[in-house]
């Protein structure tokens, strides 16, 4: 049994989409990192260093619940993070269609860096299947109700801290 997953993603911010495959990955793995690349690419609404604080809230806020996932920041291409910590398992969550374009995409190619790796997909729950980052982002730029959309404490920050 593979002991150690990595669930990467921008998370910008996190939501209760991504908390629902985390809750359902650590149930799987006996460790789960929740990988937040930097993706300075995507131009992200908040820095590395806010989304890393935003999702180690959310981790003490569970910390019960999931007690066997961290988060880890990288800058580094996936396949070479995940050699550097011997994981052999990527999750990724697949909403949409065009989603699992994209994921096939990236699984293949990241197989073909590390040939180690496997890549697993999770759909979201029906309650969750709507959430995006994306959607988050622009509710909250447009001063709009997001409470339901990502976790507690993550709400308070971003609220603290608004941009």
């Amino acid at each position: 049994m593979t002991k150690l997953a990595i669930y990467p993603g921008t998370f910008d911010p996190l939501t209760n989409g991504h908390l629902d495959i985390i809750r359902r990955s650590s149930a799987m793995f006996q460790k789960v990192i929740i990988a937040v690349a930097s993706s300075e690419i995507k131009n992200p609404l908040y820095s590395l260093k806010e989304r890393e604080e935003m999702i180690k809230i959310t981790l003490d806020e569970y910390r019960k619940e999931l007690p066997n996932v961290e988060c880890l920041t990288f800058n580094n291409l996936l396949a070479t993070f995940a050699e550097e910590l011997d994981a052999k398992v990527i999750i990724r969550g697949l909403r949409v269609v065009s989603d699992f374009e994209y994921e096939l995409q990236m699984g293949y190619a990241n197989a073909s860096l590390n040939n180690s790796l496997e890549t697993i997909y999770f759909m979201p729950t029906l309650q969750n299947a709507f959430i995006s980052s994306s959607i988050v982002r622009s509710i909250i730029t447009h001063n709009g109700r997001f409470n339901h959309l990502v976790p507690k404490g993550i709400h308070e920050y971003i609220l603290r801290y608004k941009k």
